[in-house]
């Protein structure tokens, strides 16, 4: 480089405006995959924290729905013989238990931890290298 300003500073040449766009994008793909690990990483410790706090709860409220179910067998065993009772009170929890299910399975979709930003930033780096390649 010359520094004195006498004389007018050098166009870049071509060669050298390559290798400045190869070090930029080496950078640039370094930073979008420490920021989709981050934000992987930032979405795998907010699930753990949901699993630890629904499996707590559920152990409690299952304990209180177990409670509950046996008064409701109980109920009915007045009006009913207690295997009927019994009978009815379990399919009604099959079916309540099976709808839930199917809930707390889309909660786990693939498309639920996806990391969008990531991928956008990603899209919008390759346009911008198609656009200054053009």
């Amino acid at each position: 480089m010359n520094d004195d300003p006498r004389y007018p500073p050098l166009e870049p040449s071509l060669l050298g405006l390559l290798r400045q766009l190869t070090r930029e994008v080496q950078t640039l793909f370094t930073k979008e995959l420490a920021l989709a690990k981050v934000e992987l990483n930032a979405s795998l410790q907010a699930t753990k924290t949901g699993i630890a706090a629904v499996a707590g709860g559920a152990i409690v409220l299952l304990c209180g729905v177990l409670m509950l179910l046996l008064a409701a067998v109980y109920g009915l065993s007045e009006v009913m013989p207690p295997w009927a009772a019994a009978l009815i009170v379990g399919v009604v929890v099959i079916i309540i238990g099976l709808i839930m299910l199917k809930i707390g399975q889309q909660k786990f979709a693939p498309s639920q931890l996806t990391p969008e930003r990531t991928l956008d930033s990603l899209q919008k780096d390759k346009e911008a290298v198609q656009r200054q390649m053009s």
